[in-house]
């Protein structure tokens, strides 16, 4: 119901902003256009209708094949269609997203971490209010009773959701000349308060999500701190760095010994025999190599993995993703899929050692962009984050702000 009310809501918006006559300034975005196209045009490629000619030569479609009654039918490449017109439906979110931040101008998308950050806090309110037991119980996703996930059916993506206000939160504290005075007591309040509420949402990729934000929020800040402290006697700069650090540790020490944290429970009691990742990735690689180089089409896992689902994994809940984003994206759209994934990383990289080279006074938003983009990319090595429509937006939004950084560099140069 959630991904309904998403798309229509993204349908909407577009049809409104055309009627409107915004016009989108495509050049200004970079290779972040080109990359948002060849992943729509990729899922759409797999669509298309292939006679028995070409698609009974692709890998792992022989049952499909004996299954045919009478002649083969006419098959598009994905062998689960429908999933993958699910999933290109999907992509509505992410190209709405990069239509409308191309008609912004550049003070407009400066207030988008504030607008961003705003957000983030409302969700922790309402894992907040789960974890003080009171009920919660979204009527749009398809949530676990009981859980710390705030608006999102999956702990780890509310826990990344949270991460990314750890990252955000110093970044718009200290960037502006103005209001510096109150922004910086109310980041710190809310990197506090996003950085106990990973620890209760029980998520383990979330304490090293959480981690990596602060530690890269101070980076991306840290000429901004200084320069704010100039005029302090220069002992009060690393003595309020090592109170903030001792303050947070202090908090995180009393929810462990409050039995509050737990997250950290579940990474201490974890049984590896267990986890159904470390237990399903074996029959994810061998999945992989049946359908390679073409997959199997993207959105179609679920299906899939049950085909190939041995009788000791079998359990009352179902295994919905692999949980690795790299090796699903893999699995469902094969060599291309992967070309393309290198493609972005590539561009990802490059972008990224350009901005985080240059001047901070003038690309503090392409640091900040690249550093959501790496938790993003570190929470995908455990998780399917990249595949809600919430985080489908800020990749772009990431993207972009990574994107014309490097761009305004080089023609520096």
């Amino acid at each position: 119901m959630g991904q309904v009310v998403t798309r229509a809501a993204a349908w909407l918006t577009l049809v409104i902003a055309l009627l409107c006559g915004l016009k989108p300034d495509i050049i200004k975005t970079g290779a972040v256009a080109w990359l948002l196209l060849a992943a729509v045009l990729l899922v759409l490629l797999q669509l298309v209708p292939l006679p028995p000619a070409v698609w009974t030569l692709f890998p792992g479609r022989g049952p499909f094949l004996e299954s045919a009654l009478g002649a083969p039918p006419w098959r598009p490449w994905a062998i689960v269609p429908w999933a993958t017109m699910n999933a290109a439906s999907s992509l509505i979110v992410p190209v709405v997203t990069f239509y409308l931040l191309s008609v912004l101008d550049d003070d407009e998308r400066e207030r988008l971490p504030g607008i961003l950050l705003g957000m983030i806090f409302l969700s922790a309110l309402v894992g907040l209010w789960q974890f003080c037991g009171f009920s919660f119980n979204h009527p749009l996703v398809n949530d676990t009773d009981g859980s710390v996930s705030s608006i999102f059916a999956n702990r780890n993506h509310f826990a990344l959701f949270l991460a990314m206000g750890c990252l955000v939160a110093p970044v718009w504290a200290f960037s502006g000349q103005q209001g510096r005075h109150w922004r910086a007591p109310v980041a710190f309040a809310l990197v506090i308060l996003f950085a106990l509420t990973i620890l209760a949402t029980g998520s383990r990729s979330g304490i090293l999500t959480g981690l990596l934000a602060i530690g890269m929020g101070l980076m991306v800040s840290w000429r901004d701190i200084r320069h704010a402290f100039r005029r302090a006697p220069p002992w009060v700069f690393p003595v309020l760095v090592a109170a903030i650090i001792g303050i947070i540790a202090l908090l995180v020490l009393i929810s462990i010994a409050a039995d509050r944290a737990e997250s950290i429970n579940r990474a201490i009691e974890l049984d590896p025999g267990e986890d159904m990742r470390r237990r399903g990735l074996p029959t994810v690689l061998a999945m992989i190599g049946a359908y390679f180089p073409v997959g199997t089409g993207f959105g179609s896992f679920d299906p899939m993995f049950r085909i190939y689902e041995p009788l000791e994994l079998l359990k009352r809940t179902y295994f919905n993703h692999a949980h690795n984003d790299f090796l699903e994206i893999l699995l469902d759209g094969g060599l291309p899929a992967l070309v393309l994934l290198l493609v972005a990383l590539g561009w990802y990289i490059r972008a990224s050692i350009r901005a985080w080279r240059a001047d901070p006074a003038y690309y503090g938003l392409a640091r900040l962009g690249s550093g959501m983009l790496l938790l993003i990319l570190v929470a995908s090595v455990f998780d399917y984050p990249a595949r809600t429509p919430i985080f489908m937006a800020i990749i772009v939004i990431a993207a972009i702000w990574l994107g014309q950084g490097a761009s305004r560099i080089a023609l520096r140069r």
